[in-house]
Parts: structure tokens; C-alpha cells; sequence
């Protein structure tokens, strides 16, 4: 049996979910997925905290886990892989039942922090909307990476530790109101402003970047995640404009990073883009 579960792209929503606002998030072809075969035993190809404590209590088997897909890139951009690897191995150890509730208990009792957003992501698939499940038509997202991973954690205790969050967690809400390409510019923005009211280390130039080169080719970008570095989302609907600026990223050291919409952790076949 084989098991593959997406990664993530938090799309808007940002930092504002830690206060219960809403979200969108989609899933991508970007994940992990895990092939269990007769035996006894974990294979992972880094960090296995995560699917140890999914496999407790499951058969004895050989459980062989792999990235899905993955980014030939000597850092690790953020799809939530952590995220991707939970759902995996409860998947493939304990199957389809409580699947979402018994993922999200393991990622928060190793992780010990988080809105379980990418958890959820991989789980159902699609392009949501976070909690409500809404779901919205897919759209032709390019993911680009900045050159440097971030570290997410060091930001949420700096975005917590701010006291006026709640105009901000009010506008960011609203930008799921907006055309999406109005959307991104608008959330771009947005978390520029709170990053500098609440001293976040968020805006890198790289980022500010590839915000501008997509700008310039009639799209709109922001970071997807915590910024710092890592990941930029963006959205441009002309099929040769968004190629132009996938070279233009390139070839100024931001290497894109193809992206589909995805459905959710499903047990045998690939996952299939989700309309």
C-alpha cells in the first residue's frame, strides 16, 4: 500500500489564524508520501519525530517514507512537510478514520504550537477556505522560492507577544472578501505594516522582489507563510506572462517552483489536480 499526502501554500491569512481568523490555503503537489510493505519498522529521510508518534498503536510494518515530488533545491522551501508527514502516517497506519483529528493531536503534541492550518490543508485538499471549508475555483499559482529558508517559530512568538493585534486580525479577515489578485496586494501590504508596527523580521529584499517583478508582469505576490525568507506565492493569469516572469525569477537567483492544486491524503494513485 501507498499513502501520499500535499503539502501547502497558506495563500492570505497569515499570522491573523493564530487569533481564529479565517484563512486560504491550498493544497499542493508538493508532499510526502509513505509506502508500507511487510516488515517492522520506520524509514524516514530526515526528522521522524513527527511519524513516530503517528505510528503508535499501528500494525507492525515496514513503514517507508519519501518526499513526494520534491524541490531539487539544496534548501528545503516550506510546504508544511512536517504537516504532510503527520497525515501520511496516520493515514497509512491507522487509515481514513478520525484522520484529520488524529492528525492535528500529533503535529501539536511534537510541534507544541500552531493552527494546525497545513495539517487541515493536507487532509482536504483543494483551495479552501480555513476553518469553513469553503472551496474556491483553482487558480494558476506559481510558488518562487527567496533563496533562504526562515524559521517560523522565533516569528509567531514575536507576533504574539504584540499587544494591538486586533485591527489587524479585523483587515486581514476582510481581504477573503476581495478578488484574489486584489487580494495578494492588499495582504502584502497588510502584513508589511503589521510586521513593522509589531517589529517582525517579515519583508526581506528578495521577497520585495518578487513581489515587484510579478507587479511588473500584471500579477500580484506576497510571502506565503511567515516570511523572513523561504516562499513567495503569486498569482498571474496570462499564461505568457506568468511564463515571462518565472524566467525574469530565475534568472535573478529566485528559482520557481511549480505548483498544482491538489485534492487531499488518499490512499494508492498520485493525487490529481483539483478543479
Amino acid at each position: 500500500m501507498r499513502v501520499f499526502a500535499p503539502g501547502k501554500l497558506v495563500v492570505l491569512g497569515e499570522y491573523a489564524v493564530l487569533d481564529g481568523a479565517p484563512a486560504l490555503v491550498a493544497a499542493v503537489d508538493r508532499g510526502v508520501s509513505c509506502e508500507v510493505e511487510p516488515g517492522d519498522g520506520i524509514e524516514t529521510p530526515g526528522d521522524d519525530r513527527f511519524v513516530r508518534e503517528a505510528l503508535k498503536g499501528a500494525p507492525a510494518r515496514l513503514y517507508r517514507f519519501t518526499d513526494w515530488n520534491p524541490v531539487q533545491l539544496s534548501d528545503k522551501p516550506g510546504f508544511g512537510g512536517s504537516a504532510a508527514a503527520t497525515v501520511a502516517a496516520c493515514l497509512a497506519g491507522h487509515g481514513h478514520e478520525d484522520l484529520l483529528e488524529r492528525a492535528l493531536a500529533v503535529h501539536h503534541r511534537v510541534q507544541g504550537s500552531g493552527s494546525g492550518i497545513d495539517v487541515w490543508a493536507s487532509v482536504n485538499g483543494g483551495l479552501r477556505v480555513w476553518p469553513t471549508g469553503q472551496a474556491r475555483a483553482s487558480v494558476p499559482l506559481t510558488a518562487v522560492y527567496s533563496g533562504n529558508s526562515a524559521k517560523t517559530g522565533p516569528r509567531v512568538q514575536v507576533y504574539r507577544a504584540w499587544k494591538d493585534r486586533a485591527g489587524f486580525v479585523r483587515d486581514s479577515a476582510a481581504l477573503l472578501d476581495l478578488p484574489l489578485h486584489d487580494a495578494l496586494k492588499a495582504g502584502w501590504r497588510l502584513l508589511c505594516s503589521m510586521a513593522k508596527r509589531a517589529n517582525l523580521d517579515y519583508a526581506t529584499p528578495p521577497l520585495q522582489r518578487i513581489v515587484q517583478l510579478a507587479e511588473d508582469h500584471g500579477g500580484a505576490a506576497k510571502p506565503s507563510g511567515a516570511g523572513g525568507g523561504d516562499v513567495a506565492v503569486a498569482l498571474i493569469e496570462d499564461p505568457e506572462a506568468r511564463a515571462q516572469f518565472e524566467r525574469a525569477c530565475a534568472l535573478e537567483g529566485f528559482p520557481p517552483i511549480p505548483v498544482q492544486i491538489c485534492g487531499g491524503a488518499r490512499v494508492g494513485a498520485h493525487l490529481v489536480a483539483k478543479g
